[in-house]
């Protein structure tokens, strides 16, 4: 899939439909700060295994910020994820995410929980639920890639024996949840 970005431009934004921006206005230590703060929802990411391709299951997408800031590409490698933003349990997030992203229908007793952890703690501080799962092609009933019209994800498989190699590449854009959910798996 190829991701061509045109027209790319920014404003400010005062009616976020998933982040709103504040100020924190506080004393630490008897001195007066202020600090932007990003208020986003808690989210899902699943480390997949494909025990037929010996390979990690991972998305590729474009990134507004990523390209905002870098200039590139905006490209960057992650684990399948979604936000919390549905009423259901965290697990179901999860199986809803993986079919939608991965095409994979996989069983919730299937999914496991790793850890879960803050990112984005000097501007959001929103919580990160993690995930495996190992799927095969039996459990393959789409080809995945979002949902249509609103997300263009496109399907990559890692093979396991340069995911390595993959965790260190500097030139190769990648989320630290995805770097530590590898390391994870190859230290457990």
């Amino acid at each position: 899939m190829k991701f061509k970005v045109e027209n790319f431009s920014v404003e400010p934004l005062s009616n976020g439909v998933f982040q709103k921006l504040f100020l924190a206005k506080f004393s630490l230590n008897n001195q007066p700060r202020t600090w932007e703060i990003v208020k986003s929802h808690d989210s899902v990411a699943v480390l997949i295994y494909n025990k037929d391709s010996k390979s990690f299951v991972l998305v590729k997408q474009f990134r507004p910020p990523v390209f905002f800031n870098n200039k590139k590409d905006g490209v960057t490698y992650e684990l399948c994820a979604g936000l919390l933003d549905k009423d259901c349990s965290i697990e179901q997030t999860t199986k809803e995410e993986i079919l939608e992203e991965c095409g994979f229908d996989v069983p919730l007793e299937s999914i496991n929980k790793i850890t879960s952890f803050y990112s984005a703690v000097g501007s959001s501080g929103s919580k990160q639920h993690l995930f495996f799962c190992q799927v095969d092609e039996s459990l393959r009933v789409n080809s995945g890639g979002g949902v249509e019209g609103e997300e263009q994800i496109e399907v990559v498989e890692l093979p396991i024996n340069i995911a390595k190699d993959f965790i260190f590449n500097e030139e190769i854009p990648k989320t630290p949840g995805l770097m530590f959910a590898f390391e994870w798996y190859f230290n457990r």
